[in-house]
């Protein structure tokens, strides 16, 4: 993603020069499947996103260019003008949800491009929509605080991709701050900044370049395990509406009244839902050795109770321990994409050496590797 790049397309395009505006993708450290379950996650924002080069244009159209994939779309602000391209449906998305919220914004002319991995689990949509919400914010005056933004960022998703997410992905994107993962309560929305300075350490992903297809059956089935686990805990403990509210003995008071596979998941976000508790506390006292032991702990969990891993990602988390990696796990959903790996400096540069030749051996293909530091959420940039 080169700045001089959108710069000099949307001089081309449009014969003049607007403002740029930036917003990170993101990465989760720990608390996966947790958000459903009323749990908290860990989320940070990196050093890579969205970038767009933004005007205001006086009339009631969009004119927006997608650098990267060199695709060009022209749209109305009415629900019925819609367009037909993917990536421009989320820049509509974005104006339809801060006008159904009463903001009053006009046409823009734009130009985008992003460093963000596709499909590495990092949220690209994410950064997209929390660039244009953040900026017509901004460029509009809308006043409309940062949480509002978030929530337009997965309205987006909801009403016009059809993709039923979280809050996680755009509350980092917007939220996130250097130096600092933040603890979100996806049942409250509460939110307290952890500090995050791992000297003497580094942070990789290593992307397994697999994708499944049956991920969204399977997740659905994941939930009404930990419903049905839930109801069951309820009928003795009626305070109980989340798997987040429950204990292991409170779980093992109905484990014959459950399936197997339903106990199984829910000791599993028991277990993580502590996990990450942990994980902040260690934080706190910059002891990173406790926060590796959590996730290799998260791992064993998501592949062995939750079953969400797949050959590719355990592969990847043994050469991690191999190597003396302090901690690694698979991040986000599950069957397929990255592990996240804390690395101390040192076995940094033999780690990605082995991994990269272990899988090519193991599996045919390369995986591919992705250094991460934490960053500031949504902002103008300097143009």
């Amino acid at each position: 993603m080169n700045k001089s790049e959108v710069r000099g397309k949307f001089h081309e395009l449009f014969g003049t020069d607007g403002k740029l505006f930036f917003s990170p993708g993101r990465i989760n450290l720990i608390g996966e499947h947790t958000d459903y379950n009323g749990g908290f996650v860990l989320p940070g924002a990196v050093d890579k996103g969205m970038l767009a080069e933004i005007r205001l244009n006086g009339t009631d159209k969009v004119r927006a260019f997608a650098y990267d994939l060199n695709e060009y779309a022209e749209f109305g602000l009415n629900e019925a003008d819609a367009p037909t391209q993917g990536w421009a449906k989320y820049i509509f998305g974005v104006c339809r949800e801060i006008i159904k919220r009463g903001g009053v914004i006009g046409g823009f002319d734009t130009v985008f491009s992003g460093n963000v991995p596709l499909g590495a689990g990092m949220s690209s949509s994410a950064a997209l929509e929390s660039t244009y919400a953040f900026a017509l914010n901004q460029l509009f005056s809308l006043n409309i605080d940062k949480f509002e933004l978030a929530k337009i960022g997965q309205s987006t998703e909801h009403n016009y991709v059809g993709v039923k997410c979280g809050i996680m992905d755009q509350f980092a994107s917007v939220f996130g701050s250097t130096g600092h993962l933040i603890r979100l309560d996806c049942r409250s929305l509460e939110y307290k900044y952890v500090p995050f300075n791992p000297v003497g350490y580094k942070l990789v992903l290593v992307d397994s370049v697999v994708k499944h297809e049956l991920a969204s059956s399977a997740y659905n089935k994941r939930r009404e395990s930990c419903e049905a686990a839930v109801a069951a805990i309820a009928k003795r403990h009626p305070e109980v509406k989340f798997l987040r509210d429950a204990t292991m003995d409170m779980l093992n008071e109905v484990k014959n009244e459950i399936s197997a596979e339903d106990y199984m998941r829910a000791e599993y976000v028991i277990g993580e839902v502590q996990r990450l508790l942990d994980a902040c506390d260690a934080l706190e006292k910059d002891d990173y050795e406790t926060v590796g032991q959590k996730m290799y702990e998260t791992h064993h969990g998501m592949s062995k109770l939750y079953e969400v891993s797949c050959e590719e990602l355990d592969f990847l988390n043994d050469v991690a321990k191999e190597c003396g990696v302090t901690g690694s796990r698979v991040m986000g959903g599950g069957f397929g994409g990255c592990t996240i790996n804390l690395v101390k400096d040192e076995l940094y540069e033999p780690f990605i050496e082995k991994v990269k030749v272990a899988f090519k051996d193991k599996f045919g293909k390369e995986c591919k590797i992705y250094p991460v530091n934490i960053g500031d959420g949504s902002r103008e940039i300097n143009a």
